[in-house]
Parts: structure tokens; C-alpha cells; sequence
């Protein structure tokens, strides 16, 4: 009995409880008949229905076919033979060495599958495969792989890079930042690699559909009205009136149209503007109205750019700001963005630009530029076959993507490596879209520029500066962006503060109570229930968990941590329900395994919890929690030997553990004892 009594003393000294981190109006009244000052777009209303490509295929077949080859159309697609561009035959297997695991892609059958593995000598120690579900990118530069588990979709630990015809980590998983098989696929990545998918609200990542790759409506608009016209025998002659039923890029002013294109070819920090989502853009509106997208800018940085940053660099061009500020306007009415530079100046978004030919590209220039303008030698154009693109936008690396090369946007005449200052300096971050954002857009962008992009203390630095919290008015105004930045600053005392400045109950009820797509009314009471969890204050965070989890009940992260909170509290059976939900909804959450293993563990059943902490370990056998609850499982079965070898491997593995420290020590005092 006595050894039975010191096992639970264990079992409670180093707890182990993981934390994880119909449309209104009359829709039989042709078009042509709206007062002729009305450009609003009848497909802009919220209530208006997205009709599917084979609908629109029914009229437009022929744009459709070769809409389909180019990169927005084989943008995202299922995991298929004939969607892969990968090589199999002689691949090699990748190492990751700053976490020692080995992968390697393959076909079984008609699945494609990723195996994660380690090794020890010749002896494979470790094993996870996967089945890939769905290949994003065209296979222009990359494929990236996704799995689905119950809706959830996260990216896999391996990109094939085209261009190289090579195997390697996916950019972001690179120099010790591997997250295996745990990144979320979001709305924001699959609002812009594919067509609107169908998404569950109160999630980050679980979507109820997805469709295969971006289709018409993405850069139309919902065409619901547009057809019931049609089919109606409502025709409008295009050649001289304008279909107000849906959006057609090129009848829209030049700002508008180009807002069209920079909704996803200008990839950079976004800000949501307040009760918008990924969702809010439609084609015609001004995207400054839904989103703001800051990138950091640098000094003698001019040659550095990322993938999707086409309309930042556009923007930076002779050729686009001369046009902007020439107040001309077109004299057809039909062409408004006639007389200045977009993206349509030079590409038909229905062609792929692999079939578009020297001579388009050039034409387009020689509009503005004569033939006498260029200054090279008559052997130099000869041998750039008078290819303007070839000097004025040469191919480079992006700074965010190994192994591809990009055609750079900046338009200009390219300095030699010796007229290049190689010392750059941050400027700060500039919002591209809009000319003067808020002061709390500005803050909300330099946090998340340091959360999401760059650990830069400067960042932070320079969010605080437009977040005042001097008095309990400046708290109550920035209230949300405060707690995210006291949050990442990891300073909950002061989130904690805050909260008793305009009291918990006012914060739940008046200000933290919306379900909205981004989730941000959930993410600030999680913050604040992590701070006053890190204050060892339960009952608070109990009470701001339990908010987090209402307002977004399939971020599982939330769950978790409310059910290890009220599981300490006491409540074995309330958290035990609560685990056994969330693997229920995702059986490879690898920290809600380990978290029923220890409550099974606490209900005396060693074997039930040393099977759900072995669940754990097979999904991430390097996760601390679940190696140091072993470690109690040995102490249970009375094997204090292997209890404590077990503790010294994660040590050996962790070195600062506070949890495995305590517990080694306890563990060998009661030995020597």
C-alpha cells in the first residue's frame, strides 16, 4: 500500500496535463434599363448565390477551356496522378536534421501518401504516414500537399519544386521550423489557392467543402442573378451597355479592376477592417473596405521581393504611377482603365502565360515606348530575341520560396551588382491598398508582422507606439489589440489588469460575445484565460476558457486547454467527457491522447492510460508531455528504473523542462530515500 500512495504522490507532484497551444428587388428588369449613373453591381448583395463553374460552363465553354491551363485554374485539385507534377521514380528521401526526421513520398495504389520516419543506425524507430488529399499549386513552381482528418485540413512536411524537379521541407518548414503535419490550412491560404470553399464557422481550419481550383466567380462574382436573366431571355448588348448582372473586370474603372487582382496577388500582412472576413471581397468593390495589406519595406532592398507581391511591385513602376496620375480618361465608357496600367495590359486572365507569346508582351510596352527607345546594342536585343520583359522584369528568387524563380513586377531598368548598396535597413511597414490606415490597423499589423511572420522585437516596438493604455478609456478603445500585444509580450499581469479595470462580466457580456469567421472575439478571451492561467488564477481562466470554446467550439486548442483547466479544478469526469469530444472530432489532436491518458491514469487504470499516451507518442513522439507522463506510467507499474531513464531522455531532449527536473528529483530522492 505504501508504494501504491508514494506512485500518486508522483502522479500529482509533476501533473502533465498538455496544453495546445433569395435576392431582394426585381430581378425581371433587364439591365440595360437601370438609370445610367447606377454602376452599382446587382451581384455585390450579400444575398446573391455563387452558381458553380459548370453553370457558367454552359455559356462560356470556350473561355473556360483554356481558362482551365492557367495557374488560377490548376491552382488546387485532388490528390491524383494526373494533378501531381512530382517525380517519383528517383526521388530521394529528405532529411530534416534539426529534427532528425527523415520523409518520403509515395503511391499506393491510386494514394499518394507521406511517410514521416526516424532512424537509429540501420533501425527504423519511428514511423507516421499519411494520405495526401488534396495538391495545392499549379506545378508552374510547386506542389504542397494537404490531408484531411474529419474536415480539418493541415499541410504535409514536403513540397515538390518544379522548377528544380526536387523533393525538399515546404517554404516556412525550413531551419529548425518544421511543424510536420500540424499547420493549418486557413481561410485566408484557401480563400486565394482556390474557389470559396464551404467553412465551418468557430473553426481556423475545418471546412465542410472544398472545391478543385479557382473558377469564374472568383474574379466575377456570385452569378446567380446573372443566369436566372439569362435564362429569362434578359440578354444586354455588351457592345454597348454594360451587364450590371456581374462583374466583368475589364468594364471596371482602373482601381477597381486592379483591386480584383491584388485580392490574392498581393500577399503580405492583412488586417481584417472590423466585421469582415476572407470571405467579405467581391469583384467591383474597393478591397481597402474589406482588408489592409502591410508589407515591411527596407532601404536598398530593391531587388528582394516575395511570390505573390506582383501588385507591390507593379505599383513601384514608372509605368504604373505615370498612368495612375494621368487624369485622361478613356473616351469608351465600356473600357474606363483604357488609359492607365493594369494587370490586363498585358495578361488575358483566361490564357495561361506559358501560351502567351514574346511578341504580346512586347506590343504592350511598344504602346508607350517606341522602338527607339530601348538603348541596348542591335547584337544584345538580337540575342534577348527584342524580348522587353527578359531585362525590364527578369526572373529572380523570391525571398519567401526556395528553389523557384518569379518574374519581378518592378519595371525598370536594372542596376549592376556594383550600384548596389548591399546594407538594407528597415523602414517600417507600409500598407499597400490603403493611403491612411488607422492607428489601431497600424498596431494590429505590426503584431501580427512579429507573430506570424518575424520574431523582430522592433515590431512590437512600434505597435505599442498606436496603442495607448494610460487610462481605463485607452483600455476600453484598444482593448482587443492590447490584449494581443501584452499577450504575445508574454506580460499577462497586465492583461490581467486590464480585465479588473473593466471588469470580467462587462468583457464577456458586451464586449467578447460575437461568432464571426476570423474568430477574434474568441482569440482575445483565450488570451485572457491563458494570462489568468498563467497567474494561477482557475477560476477566471475557467470562465474566459469556457467563452473561448462557445464562440468557436472547433478550434480544438481552446477545448483542450478549458478541459486541462477544470480537470486540475477537480472535475475528472466534466474533462474526461471533453478529451473524448475532441478526439471524436479529430483523432490526430495528439495532446487531447495524452490528456485522457493521465485522467485514465488518475482513475487507476494504468493500462487505459499508458494505451492513450503510446496514441499520443505515435502521432508526436517528441512531445515533452506525453514522454514525461510515461515516465509515470513506469512509476505506477513500480519500474522506477525505466521511470527514471525515461526522465533523462527528456531531459536529454528538453533541457530546461521544469516538470522532468522536479520530477527526476523527486523520483531519485525517494530511491535513495
Amino acid at each position: 500500500m505504501k508504494v501504491k500512495s508514494i506512485n500518486y504522490f508522483f502522479l500529482f507532484l509533476f501533473l502533465s496535463v498538455a496544453a495546445s497551444l433569395s435576392f431582394c428587388g426585381d430581378n425581371n428588369k433587364p439591365v440595360s434599363q437601370k438609370n445610367t449613373t447606377d454602376t452599382t453591381y446587382l451581384n455585390l448583395n450579400d444575398t446573391v448565390q455563387y452558381m458553380g463553374v459548370q453553370q457558367c460552363m454552359s455559356c462560356h465553354d470556350g473561355k473556360h477551356k483554356t481558362f482551365v491551363h492557367t495557374g488560377m485554374g490548376m491552382s488546387f485539385d485532388s490528390a491524383t496522378k494526373k494533378k501531381s507534377a512530382a517525380k517519383f521514380e528517383k526521388h530521394t528521401a529528405i532529411y530534416d536534421k534539426y529534427t532528425n526526421f527523415w520523409y518520403s513520398p509515395s503511391w499506393h495504389g491510386e494514394n499518394l501518401v507521406i511517410t514521416e520516419y526516424r532512424l537509429s543506425g540501420a533501425d527504423t524507430i519511428f514511423r507516421r504516414t499519411e494520405k495526401v488529399d488534396y495538391i495545392i499549386g499549379s506545378g508552374q513552381h510547386t506542389n504542397s500537399h494537404i490531408f484531411n482528418t474529419n474536415g480539418y485540413l493541415h499541410q504535409m512536411p514536403m513540397t515538390f519544386y518544379t522548377q528544380k524537379g526536387k523533393w525538399d521541407l515546404p517554404p516556412g518548414f525550413e531551419n529548425g521550423a518544421n511543424t510536420r503535419f500540424s499547420r493549418k490550412i486557413g481561410l485566408e491560404c484557401m480563400s486565394c489557392h482556390n474557389a470559396l470553399p464551404q467553412f465551418e464557422m468557430g473553426s481556423e481550419n475545418k471546412f465542410t467543402n472544398v472545391p478543385n481550383g479557382i473558377t469564374c466567380e472568383r474574379c466575377h462574382g456570385p452569378g446567380e442573378i446573372h443566369v436566372k436573366q439569362k435564362l429569362a431571355g434578359l440578354i444586354v448588348d455588351t457592345s454597348k451597355y454594360i451587364d450590371y448582372t456581374i462583374v466583368n473586370p475589364g468594364k471596371l474603372p482602373a482601381d477597381l479592376q486592379f483591386d480584383v487582382c491584388q485580392r490574392c496577388h498581393l500577399q503580405g500582412n492583412a488586417v481584417l477592417k472590423d466585421g469582415k472576413s476572407f470571405f467579405s471581397f467581391k469583384p467591383g468593390m474597393k478591397l481597402s473596405d474589406v482588408m489592409t495589406v502591410f508589407l515591411p519595406k527596407y532601404e536598398n532592398a530593391d531587388d528582394e521581393f516575395i511570390m505573390a507581391s506582383h501588385a507591390d511591385r507593379l505599383k513601384q513602376s514608372k509605368c504604373f504611377i505615370n498612368t495612375s496620375a494621368n487624369n485622361e480618361t478613356s473616351n469608351s465608357s465600356l473600357k474606363p482603365y483604357k488609359n492607365k496600367f493594369t494587370c490586363v495590359t498585358c495578361h488575358n486572365p483566361h490564357v495561361s502565360v506559358k501560351e502567351t507569346n514574346t511578341a504580346k508582351f512586347n506590343t504592350a510596352c511598344a504602346n508607350c515606348h517606341t522602338q527607339n527607345t530601348c538603348k541596348e546594342k542591335p547584337e544584345t536585343l538580337k540575342a534577348k530575341q527584342n524580348n522587353c520583359v527578359s531585362c525590364h522584369m527578369p526572373k529572380s528568387g523570391s525571398v519567401d520560396i526556395p528553389h523557384v524563380t518569379v518574374t519581378d513586377h518592378y519595371i525598370r531598368v536594372h542596376k549592376t551588382k556594383n550600384e548596389v548598396n548591399e546594407l538594407k535597413k528597415f523602414i517600417g511597414l507600409f500598407a499597400i491598398n490603403e493611403k491612411t490606415p488607422s492607428d489601431k490597423t497600424k498596431a494590429i499589423a505590426y503584431i501580427q508582422q512579429y507573430e506570424k511572420f518575424e520574431y523582430k522585437p522592433y515590431y512590437l516596438d512600434s505597435a505599442k507606439k498606436y496603442l495607448p493604455d494610460n487610462t481605463a478609456d485607452d483600455v476600453k478603445n484598444n482593448f482587443q489589440p492590447l490584449v494581443h500585444y501584452y499577450f504575445v509580450k508574454r506580460n499577462y499581469k497586465r492583461i490581467t489588469e486590464m480585465v479588473n479595470i473593466i471588469d470580467a462580466e462587462t468583457i464577456i457580456k458586451t464586449m467578447l460575445l460575437n461568432k464571426t469567421w476570423d474568430n477574434a472575439h474568441a482569440w482575445c478571451s483565450y488570451r485572457i484565460a491563458e494570462s489568468f492561467y498563467n497567474q494561477n488564477n482557475l477560476t477566471q481562466a475557467i470562465l474566459f476558457y469556457k467563452n473561448a470554446d462557445e464562440l468557436a467550439p472547433f478550434i480544438l486548442e481552446f477545448k483542450n486547454n478549458y478541459a486541462r483547466t477544470i480537470l486540475e479544478n477537480g472535475k475528472i469526469d466534466e474533462a474526461k467527457t471533453i478529451f473524448e469530444k475532441i478526439i471524436a472530432e479529430n483523432n490526430k489532436f495528439a495532446p487531447a491522447y495524452n490528456n485522457l491518458g493521465y485522467v485514465w491514469l488518475l482513475k487507476a487504470d494504468v493500462k487505459m492510460g499508458e494505451q492513450l499516451i503510446d496514441k499520443s507518442l505515435l502521432l508526436d513522439p517528441d512531445y515533452e508531455l506525453a514522454l514525461i507522463n510515461k515516465a509515470q506510467v513506469y512509476i505506477l507499474q513500480n519500474n522506477f528504473s525505466k521511470a527514471k531513464t525515461q526522465l533523462q531522455l527528456v531531459l536529454k531532449k528538453y533541457p530546461e523542462s521544469k516538470k522532468a527536473i522536479e520530477a527526476l528529483a523527486a523520483l531519485t530522492k525517494y530511491i535513495n530515500g
